[in-house]
């Protein structure tokens, strides 16, 4: 590649994250909602019906730049408390209907919201807990150089069979093309059925902070 091929190629890519990844984000985000409506009706009253108040999880999350906003989920855990008022262990909590809800993904449904609202996008690095941003490597805080996403390389390539370094330790490439997004789906699909996980152990340890999975309500 010559010179002139380079400068352009850099120039359409950065052309890419600043206009068209966006455009390409709403354009499969709105009619996705307007599609999956009803759908995520039905999963808002049955977690209502199940879990009760409130049917939303909300947690504060780190975006592009580090600079937090609060991500949307359907919740999956009940409040159980003990004698004390503490919460219950995170696995005397979840319930099977929520277990179903993740196994699914449906729980990840009401971040299609936090993409049209410009926080997230569709592709990109997961958003992991604020308590991390001191801990990272400046490679490591390199995902945060790109809005984090809803799938994006650790989902499909083994989550929890992945470390840290060798999964989302550094951001995704930047910004994707349709048809790698639309590959990367496929696969994530397969990856979410096995209900795995990124491994972050190289972090924190599991002690040190709640799960981001798991920790919901």
């Amino acid at each position: 590649m010559n010179l002139d091929q380079d400068v352009r190629s850099r120039w359409d890519q950065e052309v890419y994250c600043r206009f068209g990844k966006r455009l390409l984000d709403l354009a499969l985000t709105v009619p996705a909602l307007l599609l999956l409506s009803p759908v995520m009706a039905v999963v808002a009253l049955l977690v209502r019906l199940k879990l009760g108040s409130p049917v939303l999880f909300r947690h504060q999350r780190p975006g592009i730049g580090g600079r937090p906003f609060m991500l949307l989920k359907f919740r999956t855990m009940t409040d159980a408390r003990d004698a004390g008022g503490a919460l219950l262990p995170n696995e005397q909590r979840i319930t099977p209907f929520g277990q179903t809800l993740r196994s699914a993904s449906l729980d990840e449904l009401p971040e299609l919201v936090n993409v049209l609202t410009g926080d997230m996008s569709l592709v990109g690095p997961r958003p992991l807990l604020m308590s991390y941003l001191d801990r990272y490597t400046r490679e490591q805080m390199r995902r945060h150089d790109v809005l984090p996403g809803i799938t994006g390389l650790a989902q499909v390539s083994g989550r929890n069979n992945l470390s840290w370094e060798g999964g989302e330790g550094v951001s995704a490439p930047g910004c994707f093309s349709a048809p790698e997004f639309l590959g990367l789906a496929a696969r994530d699909k397969n990856s979410a059925a096995a209900g795995d996980s990124v491994k972050t152990k190289s972090l924190v340890s599991k002690t040190d902070v709640p799960d981001q999975n798991v920790n919901d309500t």
